[in-house]
């Protein structure tokens, strides 16, 4: 027999008992990681004090092989790192929304780089106290011990329907505590081992230069994978190799070659693919690689925690009486730096109203979920086995880190549930069981008449039907709007859930059938993911805050401005334009379906009159979104049409493939025909991707030529004049000029309207007219605000080329000065009106 079977036969065994686990981990409700360290353990033990000559069924001997071949596969803990430690992190990585975990930053920062740090503290000076091993020796276990495992937390806030921004804070903790707690741990390592000297400020320098090398190196890593995922949309089996490919270089690359953090550089690869990917790929191939790569993660997580608890059996046999009372206060002060992160850090952070506030059972949760997972155990045994580290260190950090791992395995996670139950969380709150009564009740009439209709077509007896336990018909109004267990206030805010959720879905349905664009769908379902936590944290307020903010133009945009206007970069104002004429116009589109879903799904399960209110939400929306889009449609009609245009069209193609599909399956065309069909629908689809540029009209020369001001100059005055202008595009409800302050510069309307906000009544401004000029011309403060009404493209005129315009024609000098004198008298006649 050759000698890599009985590796290849104990390997497969594994692969064979880690899957069986996993059901049985649902029947006991028990922890998966829980029962795979028990296993490992186990198997620890059998390869250690069984003989692997053990016999079975007479001569054959597969115990012994599996035993023999468990001996083979025992590697060295450092590779543990390096053949695991990449997919489980990028597999972390690719999953979390980036965009929703932007939103609770302050909070994932708190719980991750600073909850490693306080945790490292917290441990290593604990422990210093009371062993003699030295403070970096202590450090460096106390970083081991700072990773997390949140799978088992979760899953509890999954089951339990906690809110969405919870479980990015609990995934994005997890993430970025991994990569700064073994970033730490190399420098501690290192220190330890001697190739660093244990200077704080040097320390600091490593850590940065580790941290920011390796996000460098993860991020131009994954733009270049980004790039070949495009290159590869059609070819999903290559496009998941590059993926995999990419995991492992950026590890092997920061570690090995390049002197920075490795981990680092997967978790910033992995988040980078989150948000190029989706839109590099066909979303049939994106989801593939995501199902392949939670197969990656549930291999190597399942594979570590089973092949380290074996060498931990080694480790913990060696333990004794002064180990179990250090562990008892390496315990302590880890929940102790936990709970200060949660109870003190946390709440600071909610009062400068950086983070949203966090419910005291939801932390409650997350201090005793703290598990420790298959990444600790690797690094507690590769010191282990380290030769460069004395026996006692050896000793102390294998036994106490493995001995950390499977108290929060053994002790902490088989109690988060009776946890749940104290704290009531395990229990439908009354609006979840009146809810869920309602669907039942629903469900049962619905299904009931389905049952005497297909009674009634199949020609059996209509009795048989109703004897049929299965609940009786809902008919009239009175008993569809019995939820009395329910306020009005909880039937809104259910029924609002059931909105955000169904919005999200019809932005993934939409960019699967290819009518919206893929460059805009991560973002347009995190704004649902928004307006779903806002629902669920304050109900029909927080929903209609939320939709007003999400109309509010974001800082991306306001930089492209300021980008525009001080270095007269036009084209990230443009894309940033685009982009929200696009989302403006998809928003529409999917508020409409909502109001159509709103009828058909939301009436029947929370009756006519929540609905009724339910739809009136969605028309205030829609409102809003109409008019925000009327803002942009107003100044660039024809790009407006082009773009719906394009929807149009891409609804066509949509319809035209599914026509070919049905031809194909009814035979009426071959399977030549249909390839060579989709081959020529595939080119013009490839066509049609390409959104229309968007020309924001910031021009010098066609700008003024809209302004009647400047019609009487001649050339040779007008490019004077044309010297002196910049081009400046302001916002909706943008205030251009404020009240009080000292005019720096005059406007001139090249398109679009402004108001002047006199105190009793406006003055509409539009193309052509000029404001500001009152201040330059008197030296005095401004008088008023002027008010952007839509987009509008400006000429603006410095303080110091004022007298210059002025100069260069009389009768721009005298247009401008009779304008100038006509509103000052009309804002003199206002303050006499006001006064009296």
């Amino acid at each position: 027999m050759p000698e890599i079977v009985p590796a290849l036969f104990a390997l497969f065994a594994l692969l064979l008992g880690v899957s069986l686990l996993m059901p049985l981990a649902d029947r006991l409700s028990l922890p998966y990681t829980m029962l795979l360290a028990a296993f490992g353990l186990a198997l620890g033990f059998v390869a250690t004090w069984v003989p692997p000559e053990t016999g079975l069924f007479g001569t054959a001997q597969p115990i012994g092989d599996v035993l023999s071949g468990l001996g083979q596969l025992g590697l060295d803990t450092d590779a543990f790192l390096y053949i695991f430690l990449p997919p489980l992190l990028f597999a972390a990585g690719i999953t979390v929304d980036l965009r929703l975990m932007m939103d609770e930053i302050g909070a994932v920062l708190v719980m991750a780089v600073v909850a490693v740090l306080v945790c490292i503290g917290f441990v290593g000076f604990a422990l210093d106290a009371f062993s003699e091993f030295g403070l970096v020796v202590c450090l460096l276990l106390g970083a081991i011990v700072a990773t997390t495992d949140p799978s088992a937390v979760l899953a509890i806030f999954g089951d339990i329907g906690a809110p969405r921004r919870l479980r990015v804070l609990v995934a994005g903790e997890s993430l970025f505590n991994d990569a700064a707690a073994i970033a730490l741990f190399a420098i501690f390592f290192e220190m330890l081992a001697g190739f660093r000297s244990p200077e704080f400020s040097r320390g600091v320098m490593v850590f940065m230069t580790d941290f920011f090398g390796g996000v460098a190196l993860g991020y131009f890593l994954a733009r270049g994978g980004a790039a070949l995922l495009a290159y590869l949309r059609e070819v999903p089996l290559a496009a998941i190799t590059i993926s995999v490919s990419l995991a492992y270089l950026a590890y092997l690359l920061g570690e090995s070659y390049l002197g920075v953090s490795g981990v680092i550089a997967v978790v910033t690869a992995a988040l980078t693919t989150a948000i190029y990917g989706p839109v590099r790929l066909a979303p049939p191939a994106w989801r593939g690689l995501l199902r392949v790569w939670a197969q990656l993660e549930f291999w190597a997580n399942s594979l570590i925690f089973v092949l380290a608890s074996m060498l931990a059996v080694k480790v913990l046999s060696q333990a004794n009486w002064g180990d179990l009372g250090l562990l008892a206060v390496l315990v302590l002060a880890a929940l102790a730096a936990r709970a200060f992160v949660l109870q003190v850090l946390l709440p600071l952070l909610t009062a400068v109203r950086l983070v949203e506030p966090i419910d005291q059972k939801y932390r409650a949760v997350i201090l005793w979920g703290g598990l420790r997972g298959a990444v600790t155990l690797a690094l507690a045994l590769s010191v282990a086995n380290d030769p460069r580290v004395f026996p006692e260190a050896q000793h102390f950090i294998a036994v106490l880190g493995t001995g950390f791992v499977f108290f929060t395995l053994f002790v902490s996670a088989p109690t988060l549930k009776p946890l749940l139950q104290l704290l009531g969380l395990d229990r439908l709150s009354p609006t979840e069981q009146a809810l869920r009564d309602r669907v039942w009740e629903l469900s049962r009439s619905q299904i009931r008449k389905q049952v005497e209709a297909t009674a009634e077509e199949y020609g059996f007896d209509p009795e048989l039907a109703k004897d049929l336990p299965i609940g009786e018909s809902i008919e009239d109004e009175e008993q569809r709007e019995a939820l009395a267990a329910l306020s009005v206030e909880e039937r809104e805010a259910v029924g609002l859930l059931a909105l955000a959720t169904r919005e999200r879905e019809l932005y993934l349905a939409h960019f699967e059938e290819r009518s919206i664009s893929s460059r805009l769908v991560a973002l347009l379902t995190a704004r649902a993911d928004k307006l779903l936590d806002a629902a669920t944290d304050k109900g029909v307020k927080g929903y209609r805050k939320e939709a007003e903010k999400l109309l509010q133009h974001t800082w991306r945009l306001r930089l492209a401005m300021w980008l525009q206007r001080r270095c007269g970069w036009s084209r990230p104002l443009s894309q940033r334009l685009a982009n929200r004429f696009e989302i403006l116009i998809v928003t529409q589109m999917v508020l409409r379906e909502l109001l159509t879903f709103s009828r058909r799904s939301i009436k029947p399960l929370l009756g006519s009159k929540t609905t009724d209110a339910l739809i009136e939400v969605l028309k205030e929306r829609l409102s809003l979104v109409d008019d925000a889009l009327k803002a942009v449609e107003v100044q660039y009609p024809s790009y407006a049409a082009s773009l719906r245009a394009q929807y149009l069209t891409r609804a066509a193609l949509r319809l035209e493939d599914e026509a070919y599909h049905r031809h194909l399956e009814e035979n009426l065309i071959s399977r030549e025909v249909f390839n060579d069909l989709q081959r020529e629908l595939a080119a013009r689809r490839q066509a049609c991707e390409a959104r229309p540029p968007l020309d924001i009209g910031i021009n010098l020369a066609r700008m003024m030529r809209r302004v009647p001001i400047f019609e009487g100059l001649e050339e040779s005055q007008l490019l004077r004049v044309a010297e002196l202008l910049a081009a400046r595009l302001a916002y909706p409800g943008e205030r251009i000029v404020t009240k009080g302050e000292r005019g720096k510069a005059m406007y001139f309307i090249a398109t679009g309207e402004a108001e002047v906000m006199l105190p009793q009544k406006p003055i509409r401004l539009e193309t052509g007219d000029f404001f500001g000029e009152m201040a330059l011309l008197h030296r005095q403060p401004r008088v008023a605000d002027v008010v952007a009404r839509g987009y509008c493209n400006l000429l603006v005129l410095e303080r110091r080329d004022f007298q210059r315009l002025l100069g260069s024609s009389k009768g721009l000098r005298q247009e401008i000065e009779k304008v100038a004198e006509a509103r000052k008298e009309r804002v003199e006649d206002q303050a006499e009106q006001a006064a009296k």
